[in-house]
């Protein structure tokens, strides 16, 4: 069951692999450049420049530099450490994530210089993906990138939601939330976005770089004060946030505002896509599939006791599907972080998974990102079925008490039961399947 949901995982994978969704979505044939519907004629055009920023980002910029070749005039990609690729018209800067850091910093300074210096006859080809976000750190006057380091960590630490954190982070950005297209003189912007977040939302998407922010200071406010981190944040993200209510500041622009009227943004790759492709597998594998959603969300282990409820139902009773069957989910969930174990969202849901399913037989649960990365670790995530709290338990492992210190990478770590895949060099969430066997 585990080398059919590997299998079944690699699909979803092999379908949103960035020069797979570029590829799909770009084409060139003499001068006229197609995509999403539209034409352009390269010939007036001045200069393209290529911006990326995200975990594939640099694997976009591979498959754009083999259509477009010696036509891009220049190019800056900012990327995770280890998701780099040598490339032959752009500049490659690895930087920090999730936590921001002064490489991501440089990466970002790059990025406003290079888009800077377009203007109206030019084409800027932007490349998002997941991660842009916290890869391009340039904070707003008054803000240091240590301020924005303490307040990322704190919205990560309290499980706060992808669309909450990205809010905050347009507001201290001089890039986000659309400010690159303000640099960008007038010029032609077309952005290939991969998605990572929940609905595929243009301006949450790597903080919604190159597109209208419909978020504003006040909703910071709110989400800071939700989550109950307004009173710890550094002072000066408080004073910025409230100069920003205050009017004192501007704000990001706006759907509407005129930058935004030689601007393009497209979707080409997201969760969607790579749950049809593995519900395609499970076919070939001999289960049938059922695609649950494509937009969990929510706590780990909470979700991780509904998936599992739900496969229960299909080894008993034979709904929503019969067995052999394949159940595929995923989305982004959060965890709220109490222990000072070692793990990620991923692992907790399969070990709060594991406890669900303990005891029950023939089911199994994979949950991994589609990036390679799980947490502040080297896994993807974790298989779970229910002999892992007794296999755990012969080695002298408690479930219960490693979910309680969030430390589920050791716990599965020790029973062998890892998923590691490596960098995948794209981003498109998490995928959660379900084998019920017969």
């Amino acid at each position: 069951m585990k080398k059919i949901s590997k299998a079944i995982f690699d699909a979803g994978i092999r379908a949103v692999m960035p020069e797979v969704c570029v590829a799909r979505h770009l084409n060139l044939s003499g001068s006229q450049l197609s995509t999403g519907g539209i034409d352009l004629d390269l010939d007036p055009i001045r200069r393209i420049y290529v911006a990326g920023a995200g975990k594939a980002s640099a694997a976009m910029a591979k498959e754009v530099e083999k259509i477009l070749g010696s036509r891009i005039h220049d190019g800056v990609v900012v990327t995770k450490y280890g998701h780099g690729l040598p490339l032959t018209h752009c500049r490659v800067v690895e930087a920090g994530h999730p936590v921001p850091d002064e490489n991501g910093r440089t990466g970002a300074t790059a990025l406003l210089d290079l888009v800077s210096e377009a203007g109206p006859d030019d084409l800027v080809l932007c490349l998002i993906s997941g991660g842009a976000s916290a890869l391009t750190p340039l904070p707003a006057d008054g803000i240091t990138l240590g301020h924005k380091q303490e307040t990322t960590r704190q919205l990560l630490g309290c499980g706060a939601t992808i669309h909450e954190i990205n809010t905050i982070r347009k507001h201290l950005s001089k890039i986000k939330g659309g400010q690159l297209c303000a640099a960008a003189n007038g010029a032609r912007v077309i952005s290939l976005i991969l998605s990572d977040v929940i609905g595929d939302d243009l301006d949450i998407i790597g903080s919604g770089i190159t597109a209208p922010d419909t978020g504003h200071f006040r909703d910071c406010r709110a989400i800071l004060e939700r989550q109950g981190i307004w009173d710890s944040i550094p002072e000066p993200v408080r004073k910025h946030i409230r100069s920003g209510m205050d009017g004192r500041i501007p704000d990001t622009p706006k759907p509407g505002d005129p930058i935004f009227s030689r601007v393009t943004n497209q979707v080409v790759g997201s969760l969607s896509d790579a749950l049809n492709a593995a519900a395609i597998e499970a076919e070939n594998q001999g289960v049938t599939p059922l695609v649950l959603s494509s937009m969990i969300q929510g706590e780990a282990k909470e979700a991780a006791k509904v998936l599992c409820a739900v496969a229960r139902e299909v080894r008993r009773f034979g709904r929503p599907v019969k067995p052999p069957a394949c159940l595929l989910c995923g989305g982004e969930t959060t965890v709220t972080i109490t222990g000072s174990g070692t793990g990620g969202r991923n692992m907790e849901l399969a070990l709060a998974g594991a406890l669900a399913l303990a005891g029950e037989g023939e089911i199994l649960l994979l949950s991994a990102g589609t990036d390679g990365t799980d947490g502040p670790t080297d896994a993807a995530g974790a298989f779970a079925d229910g002999n892992t709290v007794s296999r755990a338990k012969a080695l002298g492992l408690s479930a219960e008490n490693h979910l309680a210190e969030n430390n589920s990478y050791p716990f599965f770590k020790a029973i062998d039961d890892l998923m590691i895949t490596g960098p995948t060099r794209t981003n498109v969430m998490d995928i959660q399947i379900l084998l019920i066997s017969e």
